[in-house]
Parts: structure tokens; C-alpha cells; sequence
């Protein structure tokens, strides 16, 4: 809602002009006002954004990593054929290592700014570090998605019995812990 100004009327003898100054003082004060309940819907949208963002890194980015490291990586590179095929996906596994250290250390400098303004309170997160988090992971999944993937497909798919491990192994990994077990 846009407030126009009072026009403050003819210089009065005091104290009328006093009035006169005051109304334009609560009119502005107004208008603030009105725009509360957008800037409220925007602070609760940075709440849910930023809670999401935490939940998005402790359940998922974070354990995506592990899945890759721990169960990928290991699972391509023991299926690649030696040679030049083992020593590639061995560089393309430690590059992309490397980078999920570097997205997570870019993650725990947002971290703590990020918990405070799921909480509502008072954050300083800083434009040009969230910028610079956004734009590393995109490098990184377009760089996983063009050349380890295809990759990783094409030496798991040479055996049916290796993506059924990946898969198995997969599963285990994210099966719950209290679930009872069969033999």
C-alpha cells in the first residue's frame, strides 16, 4: 500500500503548525506500516528457506557425498579396466572429491548465519559467499553429470552383477539401523 505525503498546509502561526508537522511525521510512520505485513512474509520465507537449506546439507548433500565416496567411487573404480581407463576414473573420483571438501568447506562458513535465520534471529550471510557456494556445487554436478556418470554407466554396465551390487550396496547403506534382519 502506497501512502501519499499530507501536504503540510499554509506555514500556520504556531501552535497549528505543529499539527500540521505531525501529521506528516505519523502519515510517514503509516506508511511504513503498511508495508510490515510484506516485509513479515519475507522474513518468514527466509526462515523456511533457510531451515529447508540446512536440512538440504545434513540430509542430503552431505550424505550424497558419502554415498559416492564410500559406494561409487570405490564401486567404478574396482569395475574400470586397468590402464588408462582405472587411471581416469581414479582422477575424475579424486577431482570430484575435492570438491565436495571444497563445497562443505564453503557450507560450514554459511552454516551458523543459516541456523540463526531459521530461527529468526539476527544473521549476517553474506551475498558473495552463498553466490560463491551456489555456483561451485553447479560447476560440480554439471562436471559429475558430463563426464563420471557417463562414465561410471558405461563400466558398471558392462555387468549386470555390478550395478546390482551398487544398488545392494546402496540399500544397505540407507537401511534402517532398527529394522529387524532375516537370515
Amino acid at each position: 500500500m502506497n501512502i501519499p505525503p499530507v501536504a503540510i498546509a499554509d506555514p500556520s502561526p504556531e501552535p497549528l503548525g505543529d499539527f500540521s508537522r505531525c501529521h506528516e511525521g505519523i502519515v510517514s510512520r503509516l506508511g511504513a506500516l503498511a508495508r510490515l505485513p510484506a516485509l513479515l512474509d519475507a522474513a518468514d520465507q527466509a526462515r523456511a528457506v533457510a531451515a529447508d537449506t540446512l536440512r538440504l546439507f545434513d540430509e542430503g548433500v552431505l550424505a550424497h557425498h558419502l554415498d559416492e565416496e564410500k559406494v561409487l567411487f570405490p564401486s567404478v573404480q574396482r569395475s574400470a579396466m586397468p590402464g588408462d581407463e582405472a587411471a581416469l576414473v581414479a582422477a575424475l573420483a579424486e577431482r570430484l572429491t575435492r570438491e565436495h571438501r571444497d563445497v562443505e568447506a564453503q557450507w560450514k562458513a554459511l552454516e551458523a548465519p543459516l541456523k540463526a535465520a531459521a530461527r529468526g534471529k539476527p544473521a549476517a550471510l553474506e551475498a558473495p559467499a552463498v553466490q560463491r557456494l551456489v555456483a561451485t556445487y553447479l560447476a560440480h554436478a554439471r562436471f559429475e553429470e558430463t563426464h563420471y556418470l557417463p562414465l561410471a554407466a558405461r563400466i558398471l554396465g558392462r555387468n549386470a552383477n555390478h550395478l546390482a551390487a551398487l544398488d545392494a550396496s546402496l540399500h544397505i547403506r540407507h537401511a534402517p539401523l532398527n529394522s529387524p534382519a532375516y537370515i
